[in-house]
């Protein structure tokens, strides 16, 4: 018999689940017994006659040649025959095996097919029953099903289509071209009888490359230069100068770490910490020497399947490493092991394809031409990640222990660190075999009861730690076996004194630099389809593939996540060039081509200019796959380089300028926030790469999880490093950075959101940091100015803005610097508490807190965080 359900007990969710669980996922049917085979001799059934018209009455609608739920179709004798996801539906011969039979004669409602009415009748479940039993034998020329399907709008959608490279539009004015995508913006404007803005004065053509490329802005001198340079080719110069800068990797590095959701802890609720900075290291490098698109992908998805791979391409793999992980004590890690491989999954699909591949974990797509089975098909690429290292082991009920597993790691030390470490070990090796003879005998005591304790022995151990012992050992659990073993050891000098050896060892062991990688099992795992999106409930076995509205896989005997790799690169593939592009327009100009970065399914928002994505994606590939040659094509079209100045004919016609008619205007992001007010401070640190580091944060943010994590700022040139490289805990991320709406690197982040909040302004005028910042620019006015307030005034606000104050921000900032000054003038203990105690000896307090204020002000403006 099979088991049985009491509804009324399943909560309201699980009784939905189940009642639009399709034919098939449950071998579940009420309390009856199974159905018995047609006694010999019943009348034969004739398909054609008898089951046909059965089928596509009652079962077409969601079995049939235009939808098949559950993966099941019904009409064609193959696909029925072999069944749905969860396995075979129709057994020939044995009605008492089918699940067809299960669910047409279930008398729970919660699983009888169909789920409508009208149900199928008993002679009609008996004619089913016989002809299964009679071997389930179709006719030998069965009648044709009529019904017929007209191509489905999912796969005539235009990001399904192959790449064409359109031809640019003839346009009016002419003149006001500089490369082929300025014809597809004009194109559209002329056509709505708008022009394109002016373009914007050179000061603000450099600071808005240099934020855009660099996330830096320019130094007052460099401004200079470029306004002065009367060349024709400046402005092209200036572009290549640009992206040859180190910092051009750190800029366009931080994009792709919020695809790649990096961070430097593992996530959860204990979110231990983790060491992969390499792989952002990698990332910055690789971006730096322009390493093709295609084989910057394929080496972060299977660079350790290379042939003969480099550390390098190894390190890439950081990519799908940089997942959650969960290794708390008595979980089930083969929980947490799936929703990482679902997250590699659902990263893919986002990053590179545009599509929301998530959706189909559970069912079909409701809106996209990607079926569940592909769904774990895709999966199937990544089931064989090693998660924890071969050589751990899970235990028999497949929990994991407290102590941390051995995450698969690449080491990058010297011999002679590689060297030293093992020394030690084996020192550490034989102290601890010591130890463990040593222990031997406090194991007996620990054995005994609290009986056989001295007087002595009593007075050393706490009441707690007595009462334990009063327990017999075969009746103590285990953490009072542990708290009972502690503090027997605890009475034993010689124990102690062996195991402080241990750590003085521990301690002087060389600390090699480590990173996480991906690598394969040794053997295998086998996908399957999660009936429900449940991993304990088995569907039918898959093997790895793509979704077959997109180009198939090469033939491969055995396709891996190498063959995976290059077919998201591969130039028959419509959606990677189509979704990068847009992506790296969507930075430029606030919005993509397409406003839904992540979804270039059927529910896309419509394209704004749609020959000019495809021109952009003929044309990535035909520059061989070099981003900086669609960076240096973007920003030196004359659609870049318009004003962003506020158009009021332009409100109502195109409200959020999808015609392009002006540039945006774009409030930085959080890293670049900081990175703009280290630069104007002239407290910068510009070194590239490296670990994480840790500046100042307000007091007490480790506190709020449940691993209180301190955090102990820097003290030297770290404290001043960009804000890329600010430690980031994904459960107590730096309040700094996720106030300006950074990602908080759970999921893969395609694009920031951009508020606006009074609190963010609080921050920039009082936080830690910023007072840092602001001191620091004081000083730096003070010592590179000459010794007038008018001339400082120019300083300070070229330094921030790039630009020469009007002359009323320059009166009003000269009289808000005389008020400051008189006041620190007439209270000097004013002026030293605001520039503490760390101010220079030969500095003038007054002087120096009175433009203090004045850069904190400078540095709290709408301009100075926003990019023109």
């Amino acid at each position: 018999m099979g088991p049985v359900i009491e509804l009324r007990r399943l909560p309201c969710a699980g009784l939905l689940v189940i009642l639009f669980a399709c034919l098939g996922s449950y071998s579940l049917h009420a309390a009856e017994d199974p159905p018995k085979p047609e006694a010999p001799g019943a009348e034969i059934v004739d398909f054609a006659r008898d089951v046909e018209p059965l089928f596509r009455s009652r079962c077409y609608t969601c079995h049939g040649p235009s939808k098949q739920t559950n993966d099941l179709r019904l009409d064609e004798k193959e696909a029925a025959l072999q069944g749905g996801y969860s396995g075979r539906v129709i057994v020939p011969g044995s009605s008492a095996e089918s699940k067809l039979i299960q669910r047409v004669a279930s008398t729970n409602d919660a699983f009888r097919m169909p789920p409508v009415e009208p149900r199928l009748t008993a002679e009609e479940i008996a004619t089913l029953k016989s002809w299964i039993d009679q071997g389930a034998k179709w006719s030998a020329n069965p009648p044709v099903v009529t019904q017929q399907v007209a191509p489905s709008k999912q796969k005539r959608h235009w990001s399904f289509q192959p790449v064409r490279r359109p031809t640019a539009p003839r346009v009016r004015r002419q003149a006001w071209l500089r490369n082929p995508i300025d014809a597809f913006v004009l194109a559209k404007l002329e056509s709505k009888g708008i022009s394109p803005a002016p373009q914007a004065d050179r000061a603000i053509l450099i600071r808005r490359l240099n934020l855009d490329l660099l996330g830096l802005p320019p130094t007052p001198t460099e401004v200079d230069a470029f306004v002065s340079d009367t060349r024709p080719d400046a402005y092209e110069r200036l572009v290549d100068r640009l992206l040859g800068s180190p910092h051009y990797g750190e800029r366009w590095g931080r994009h792709w770490l919020d695809l790649a959701r990096y961070a430097d802890s593992d996530g959860y609720n204990h979110d231990a910490p983790r060491e992969i900075w390499m792989y952002r290291d990698w990332v910055i490098g690789a971006l730096n020497r322009d390493l093709p698109f295609d084989q910057f992908v394929i080496e972060q998805i299977a660079g350790d399947l290379l042939p003969a791979a480099t550390k390098q391409q190894i390190v890439a793999t950081g990519f799908h490493r940089n997942t959650l992980l969960n290794l708390e004590g008595g979980i089930d890690f083969d929980q947490y092991r799936v929703e990482a491989v679902v997250d590699r999954v659902e990263t893919t699909g986002a990053v590179f394809l545009g599509l929301t591949l998530g959706c189909a974990r559970c069912h079909d797509h409701k809106y996209d031409p990607v079926s569940q089975r592909e769904f774990y098909q895709f999966y199937a690429f990544f089931n064989s990640v090693d998660e924890l290292g071969a050589e751990y082991q899970l235990g028999a009920d497949g929990k994991v222990g407290r102590a941390r597993a051995q995450e698969p790691i690449l080491e990058f030390g010297t011999a002679e660190q590689l060297a030293r470490r093992e020394a030690s070990r084996a020192q550490i090796a034989v102290l601890e075999e010591e130890l463990e003879e040593y222990e031997k005998p406090l194991r007996a005591r620990l054995a005994a009861c609290c009986e056989t304790l001295t007087d002595e022995e009593r007075s050393k151990l706490k009441p707690a730690i007595l009462e334990i012992l009063k327990i017999p050992p075969e009746k103590r659990s285990h953490f009072q076996n542990v708290a009972a073993e502690k503090a027997v050891k605890e009475m034993d000098l010689g124990y102690t004194e062996r195991q402080a050896g241990i750590k003085a060892l521990r301690d002087i062991e060389p600390k090699v630099p480590t990173t996480l990688v991906m690598r394969e099992l040794p053997e295998p795992r086998q996908a399957y389809v999660h009936l429900g999106g449940n991993f304990l409930r088995k569907g039918i076995d898959v093997e790895p593939g793509v979704p077959a509205i997109l180009p198939p896989l090469p033939e491969s005997e055995n396709a891996n996540r190498l063959d995976l790799a290059r077919w998201l690169v591969d130039a028959k593939n419509p959606l990677t060039p189509r979704v990068t592009v847009n992506r790296i327009w969507q930075r430029y100009f606030g919005a993509g081509l397409v406003e839904t970065q992540n979804d270039f399914g059927t529910q896309a928002s419509p394209r704004s200019h749609p020959d000019l994505l495809d021109w952009l994606a003929a044309e990535f590939i035909a520059q061989g796959w070099s981003l900086k040659a669609m960076h240096s094509l973007i920003v030196n079209s004359a659609t870049y380089r318009q004003s962003s100045a506020y158009r009021p004919e332009l409100a109502e016609m195109d409200p959020t300028n999808r015609l392009l008619g002006r540039q945006a205007r774009l409030r930085l992001e959080a890293e670049i926030v900081r990175d703009t007010a280290l630069a104007a401070s002239g407290l910068f640190t510009p070194k590239v790469g490296g670990p994480s580091v840790f500046p100042p944060q307000p007091e007490g943010v480790g506190r709020l999880t449940q691993v209180d994590r301190h955090w102990a700022a820097e003290r030297g040139a770290d404290r001043f490093r960009r804000g890329m490289y600010t430690y980031f805990w994904r459960a107590s991320p730096h309040p700094g950075l996720m106030l300006f709406d950074a990602s908080d690197s759970t999921k893969t982040c395609t694009r920031r959101n951009r508020s606006n909040t009074p609190l963010q302004a609080l921050t920039l005028l009082n936080d830690k940091a910023f007072q840092e910042f602001a001191q620091g620019l004081a000083t730096r006015v003070l010592r590179e100015a000459p010794d007038n307030n008018s001339e400082r005034v120019s300083h300070a606000f070229r330094v921030c803005l790039g630009r020469q104050p009007r002359p009323t921000e320059r009166a009003r900032l000269e009289q808000f610097l005389a008020v400051q000054l008189d006041d620190f003038l007439t209270h000097p203990e004013k002026a030293r508490q605001v520039v503490g105690q760390d101010a220079p000896e030969e500095a003038d307090i007054p002087q120096l807190a009175a433009w203090l204020a004045v850069s904190r002000v400078l540095l709290n403006l709408d301009e100075f965080v926003t990019r023109e």
